[in-house]
């Protein structure tokens, strides 16, 4: 008997998901344990693997399809050697929930194609000048495919569907190149029709938009600067690494240093470890450190859990396995969710200093620029010393401006004296 394969629910907030890629194809021979397909959820994009045997009968939701709910049919498997034409009579007796979501827009998505229009030119949207050769012929396409079409001056009887029954949604348009036959030849110069191209939000990204614009629009955000000597811990960071790689074990960077300093910080300045309840302020005992890691679809930040009870070792050995899993799109949510305060890095693009956005609940987020050579003013002489900026984002409904220079100032004490850190 052929087995359904469901939309999964892959965290306990969510109740919709995006086929982001099937890996598997029809026909495809699926063991236990197999990864079959890739879904966004509002927090990550992750696997699915097939807890079942057998053999890819049918793709019932193509991949590129957006707002699946969850426990909706998205694939029928089927015992080896199974007849393929059950699955037809299966489908219809177990697919309770309608597929409109594969072809229709969302309120949403109907706002954004009103707002291209807007930005085009205001006008009433026309059918493609160009019609089929056949008048006869229907062309299948959903509602949103046709307004892409209609928008981009595409011509649908040229682009090839890839939803049910050949039907062409709106990855297909949004995907589709026009030969050089339609490109205009502008002084000299072989120039495309279009001057611009959509590009769908993932839900990485619409849930990265969603929670920064409530971040900016609702916590009172201030800003406390300061510098920090680095000489002393890159010496020590060296010498660390000296020791491990006679020992062939892992290389510690300048961001676990961070990471610790931060943690051990915060143990010192408990008032900074809080988050903002419309009824009262959380104080947190445990120490949990969130860390902004840059991926293909945008952002994460996976968490070191009570960073201030690990030693440098285990935290950076922790820390570059997670920054693994979460380019690889492989974090568990438990690895993402939560946090009490986080930092975001970007020494390494060589960015002296900036200010960054706080990541609700949290109250804080640290963000480190580069550790660069500058004169700096020592016993009324001038030196040359390596110098780092830093700048802390806090909710001033939690965080008062005293607190943020107490945490400050015991960072700078850990990132200066760093033996500090390891005992």
């Amino acid at each position: 008997m052929p087995i359904k394969i469901l939309m999964p629910a892959l965290s306990p907030t969510m109740v919709e998901g995006n086929i982001a890629k099937w890996l598997k194809k029809e026909g495809d021979k699926v063991t236990y344990g197999d990864v079959i397909a890739e879904i966004e959820t509002d927090k990550a994009t992750m696997e699915i693997e097939s807890v079942e045997e057998g053999v890819l009968g049918k793709i019932i939701v193509p991949q590129g399809t957006e707002h699946v709910p969850v426990n909706s049919l998205i694939a029928v498997l089927l015992a080896e050697g199974e007849d393929t034409n059950l699955i037809d009579d299966f489908i219809t007796k177990n697919s309770s929930i309608s597929l409109s979501f594969v072809t229709s827009p969302t309120s949403s998505e109907k706002a954004s194609i009103n707002n291209v229009g807007i930005e085009k030119a205001a006008t009433t949207i026309h059918p493609p000048a160009v019609t089929p050769t056949n008048s006869n012929s229907r062309i299948l396409a959903s509602p949103l495919a046709k307004r892409l079409a209609a928008l981009k001056n595409i011509d649908l009887s040229h682009i090839k569907g890839s939803g049910p029954c050949g039907r062409i949604i709106k990855q297909d348009v949004i995907s589709y190149s026009p030969s050089l036959a339609n490109n205009t030849k502008i002084s000299g110069v072989q120039r495309n029709r279009e001057e611009s191209r959509l590009v769908p939000h993932n839900n990485i990204r619409k849930i990265i938009a969603k929670r920064l614009l409530e971040s900016k629009q609702t916590i009172p955000h201030f800003y406390l600067s300061i510098e920090c000597s680095m000489d002393k811990l890159l010496d020590l960071r060296t010498d660390i690494n000296k020791s491990l790689l006679e020992e062939k074990k892992i290389k510690i960077s300048i961001n676990d240093f961070i990471i610790l300093a931060v943690a051990k910080s915060l143990k010192l300045v408990p008032e900074a470890n809080a988050s903002w309840l419309e009824s009262a302020t959380c104080y947190y005992n445990n120490v949990d450190v969130s860390v902004a890691v840059a991926i293909d679809n945008g952002l994460i930040t996976p968490i070191v859990r009570n960073a201030d009870q690990k030693d440098i070792i285990t935290l950076s050995s922790e820390l570059q396995n997670l920054i693994k899993k979460a380019r690889e799109n492989k974090l568990s949510p438990e690895e993402f969710q939560g946090g009490n305060f986080s930092v975001s890095n970007l020494g390494m693009y060589d960015i002296k200093n900036f200010s960054a956005i706080i990541n609700p609940p949290q109250s804080c987020i640290l963000a480190v620029g580069a550790s660069l050579k500058r004169p700096i003013v020592q016993m009324d002489q001038i030196k040359i010393a390596t110098v780092m900026d830093v700048t802390l984002s806090a909710d001033h409904r939690v965080v008062d401006g005293a607190v943020g220079a107490k945490f400050l100032a015991a960072f700078k004490k850990f990132v200066e004296s760093p033996a500090l850190m390891l005992i």
